[in-house]
């Protein structure tokens, strides 16, 4: 059965993409601990981020990296915090956090949320440093 990152890759699911090319997609984590918290998936549907071949991992990493950026360019921040927990769904998945403090980023803080046309605001705001 494929994960709920495949079926947004496979648009069946609406996300609020950030960046997207033949191997990755970028999109803000729906459930966010601060705003920009954006989710980095390989398209390629594998479970743990371990598994992936050695090409499709370091392209995760360097593909994090611009999108870091351009995160950090659009939302106020001292760093870009980087999590691999992958228990949530099975599909490899990097988290790219805005944050200002150490606890911006335990995630047992109570979820964000924001409004469609929030989201949709704050994913304008990224793509545009890209």
């Amino acid at each position: 059965m494929p994960s709920i990152f495949t079926k947004i890759v496979n648009g069946e699911i609406p996300s609020y993409k950030i960046y997207e090319d033949e191997n990755y997609l970028a999109f803000l984590d729906v459930f966010p601990l601060v705003e920009g918290h954006t989710l980095l998936i390989p398209k390629q549907e594998t479970d743990y981020i371990f598994d992936l071949d050695d090409e499709l991992l370091s392209g995760l990493t360097l593909v994090s990296k611009k999108v870091a950026k351009a995160i950090a360019k659009a939302i106020p921040c001292k760093r870009i915090g980087t999590a691999v927990i992958g228990l949530e769904v099975p599909h490899a998945h990097l988290h790219l956090i805005p944050i200002n403090k150490m606890d911006d980023m335990n995630f047992n803080n109570k979820k964000q949320q924001f409004t469609k046309e929030e989201f949709t605001a704050t994913a304008e705001k990224i793509r545009q440093f890209l």
